[in-house]
């Protein structure tokens, strides 16, 4: 994890952490003290990440949702057009 001291950028969750507390936001940013709810911040964190997969997965499976059904509209297709020539076309 980067240094948050140091990097000028400030970032929108630690905005929402000043507007929680500006008084633990500037003991972190300036001071550079550390959390006392690490476990808690390690595990939204990891929270935050499989959610991150279960939306990958979701995009993934929609994708190939789409891929299948276009195999299926093209199968009905190449069926219909073999049942309409066999129709149309005289046995020889």
């Amino acid at each position: 994890m980067t240094n948050r001291r140091k990097s000028p950028v400030l970032r929108a969750s630690e905005i929402g952490n000043y507007l929680y507390c500006a008084r633990s936001w500037w003991l972190g940013r300036v001071l550079g003290y550390p959390s006392a709810h690490r476990e808690k911040m390690a595990q939204g964190e990891e929270e935050h990440r499989g959610h991150g997969r279960d939306v990958v997965a979701y995009h993934r499976l929609r994708r190939l949702g789409y891929v299948v059904l276009a195999l299926a509209l093209l199968l009905a297709l190449t069926i219909l057009c073999w049942w309409l020539a066999s129709e149309l076309l005289p046995y020889y």
